[in-house]
């Protein structure tokens, strides 16, 4: 599998890594957050935009961005912007979600853009939207990185409907394919490792998947098993249910890689 080098970090080579997200809503509780998140160890930052109150002021959010991107040096920085069909806290129009992503991934000051790849579309099989490929195809052209996303907050599809998703992703040219689902038993966790597993057996690029809650917290420690090249801890507030503090995280999953080198 091939690698993606951002800035100081490998994704798809060594422990796998972290990522903390930023889910503050003005620019001075943004800014604090990762001057805090600078004194742990998070390999990313991912700033969940949907809880920013300027978001769609973009000028306004440039400007933030571009002092987050100081504040964090050379952290890698994902940005994302969650819709609320997909768990997140905004309902924008596919113009205002594309004009906003497209104005940050030609800012340089962001090193990821999320993309949300089934627009509208809850079946798990189904090719990614036109209207997200095109969006991809413009972040790309902007010189930036993209991470596509499928989310399921109340449930989790089949094993073969999440290697479905990915690999419809990965068609569409997301960088790194992304699917985050519920479980509602142990065997919705083990569905989520056996897809990754799967779909790591022929992938030619990093890829994340999450089994979320206190029942798939487990799955956030088991990349090293799954294959998912990074996984998502906190820093005080989370982003999503079943997050384990960062500095827990980095060392369990520091503790796995070590006995899986031998």
């Amino acid at each position: 599998m091939k690698t993606l080098k951002i800035r100081n970090v490998e994704l798809g080579a060594g422990v796998p890594k972290t990522i903390v997200p930023i889910v503050a809503k003005t620019k001075a509780d943004i800014l604090a957050k990762a001057e805090e998140i600078n004194k742990l160890p998070a390999d990313l930052v991912e700033w969940r935009a949907d809880f920013y109150d300027d978001l769609f002021k973009t000028p306004v959010m440039l400007e933030t961005l571009k002092e987050l991107r100081k504040v964090l040096g050379n952290t890698p920085i994902l940005f994302t912007i969650r819709t609320k069909p997909e768990g997140g806290e905004v309902a924008p129009s596919i113009e205002d979600y594309s004009a906003t992503n497209i104005a940050v991934a030609k800012s340089g000051d962001a090193d990821l853009v999320d993309v949300e790849m089934f627009w509208g579309n809850t079946d798990w099989n189904a090719k990614a939207s036109d209207v997200s490929a095109k969006l991809v195809d413009e972040i790309h052209k902007a010189g930036c990185l993209v991470v596509g996303s499928r989310h399921n907050f109340s449930a989790t599809p089949s094993a073969a409907e999440i290697v479905s998703t990915l690999k419809n992703q990965k068609a569409a040219n997301a960088d790194m394919p992304k699917a985050a689902v519920m479980p509602k038993t142990k065997d919705d966790v083990v569905a989520v490792i056996a897809a990754s597993v799967e779909f790591g057996k022929e992938s030619d690029r990093p890829f994340l998947t999450i089994s979320m809650g206190p029942l798939g917290m487990m799955s956030r420690v088991a990349c090293e098993l799954s294959g998912s090249c990074m996984t998502f801890g906190a820093a005080g507030q989370v982003s999503a249910p079943g997050q384990i503090q960062v500095g827990e995280l980095k060392d369990m999953l520091t503790l796995i890689h070590t006995a899986q080198q031998g």
